[in-house]
């Protein structure tokens, strides 16, 4: 892959001009940020082609260079050309990779990382690089909702701002941040909410941690933990479905998808609740693969001791299902598939669902992280 370096410092207050002729020396080389642009395509690179609507072109690079004020400021960037495709492209593969890729640059004294990439599937993207990242610096990923060639593209300002994100020693051991329109999510909880408005991606059940202002990082909060697990086996591929229901749901749609599936998403109405006939299909089901139940409402968690009707959360729970408190479908998704892929306990998998989502203590979590004892010592932490 093509490596290229690019000057600039991103995020800090212009200092006072010196007065005219006064020598001044740069700053230390242990000083000065260092961040790594991963260009993987999806719309803030994509241009028209010779045929109908726009596709990935640009490199990274070209990403970098159209951002105005990028080249006075002084952060060391550099720039890598990892993929180039649309979000909805991108495979459990390619992020497993990404994150590979990335630990070495952090590991080799880059002060963060960002990653530029297609806004379809950020919101899964990002979470499975906050799950595979065990390092204390900043991962950021960016995007833009309108392509260079529309006017007002908003590529380059979410770059710039993803960038000021990943050089600022605020954000250090927050793990994998998502950062469009000046604003700073967390991996776990952000959403895309809408298909083409420029301000789609929220955290419906937290809001933003912080914000980019004036070109300098502000936390209004902090993660308090980070939960990570261990990098999947190479050769391991699960297959886990999503299944929402609906409706007057058919248990034969249920049946056609869960046989060649290794792990399955309930997205189910309200608290967690499906039809009737699909309680004995799941009976059968959970008793073979594990079945996570989430809620399809966009905000909310899935409940446990409330409903006692069949195909209740309650009912449900008792048949061996694996409730997923706050965490939504999607994000329930992206962790039941990195649990399969890392060929962990099954026994673990009930409560690592149970901590991810906000219903038991952070200790208890199945595996060691290092991140949490040297990143909190740094400043108090507050629940994003």
């Amino acid at each position: 892959m093509p490596l290229h370096r690019h000057h600039a410092v991103i995020g800090f207050p212009h200092p006072p001009r010196p007065p005219e002729g006064t020598i001044v020396s740069p700053p230390p080389p242990e000083l000065v940020p260092n961040v790594v642009v991963f260009g993987l395509g999806g719309t803030i690179a994509m241009t028209s082609g010779t045929g109908d609507g726009v596709s990935p072109t640009l490199s990274a690079r070209d990403l970098v260079d159209a951002v105005p004020g990028l080249a006075p400021t002084g952060i060391d960037i550099k720039v890598v050309d990892f993929r180039r495709r649309p979000g909805a492209s991108l495979t459990f593969a390619d992020i497993t990779a990404l994150a590979a890729a990335a630990t070495r640059e952090l590991a080799a004294g880059a002060t963060g990382v960002v990653v530029t990439q297609g806004t379809d599937t950020i919101e899964e993207t990002a979470y499975l690089l906050d799950l595979l990242h065990h390092r204390p610096e900043p991962l950021v990923v960016t995007g833009a909702m309108r392509n260079p060639t529309l006017a007002g593209a908003d590529g380059p300002a979410n770059l710039l701002a993803a960038i000021q994100t990943a050089a600022s020693p605020t954000t250090r051991g927050q793990g994998c941040l998502v950062v469009l329109a000046d604003e700073i999510h967390t991996a776990r909880w952000v959403a895309k909410t809408h298909s083409t408005h420029g301000g789609t991606f929220r955290s419906p059940d937290t809001g933003p941690i912080g914000y980019v202002v004036e070109g300098v990082v502000r936390l209004l909060t902090r993660v308090p933990y980070r939960f990570t697990i261990p990098a999947p086996h190479q050769d391991e591929r699960p297959r886990v479905g999503l299944y929402t229901v609906s409706l007057d749901d058919d248990p034969a749609l249920l049946n056609a998808i869960a046989d060649c599936c290794d792990g399955l998403v309930i997205a189910g109405f309200g608290g967690g609740h499906v039809p009737e006939p699909l309680v004995d299909p799941l009976t059968t089901l959970a008793a073979h693969i594990p079945i996570v139940l989430t809620s399809r409402t966009p905000a909310g968690p899935t409940l446990t001791h409330t409903y006692g009707f069949p195909g209740s959360e309650r009912d449900l729970l008792t048949r061996g299902l694996i409730p997923a408190g706050w965490l939504h479908p999607y994000k329930a998704r992206i962790l039941l598939h990195a649990l399969l892929a890392a060929q962990i306990n099954p026994e673990d998998i009930p409560t690592a669902f149970a901590v991810a989502g906000n219903r038991a203590e952070p200790s208890s979590w199945p595996w060691p992280n290092p991140i949490q004892t040297a990143d909190r010592a740094e400043a108090p932490a507050a629940h994003a």
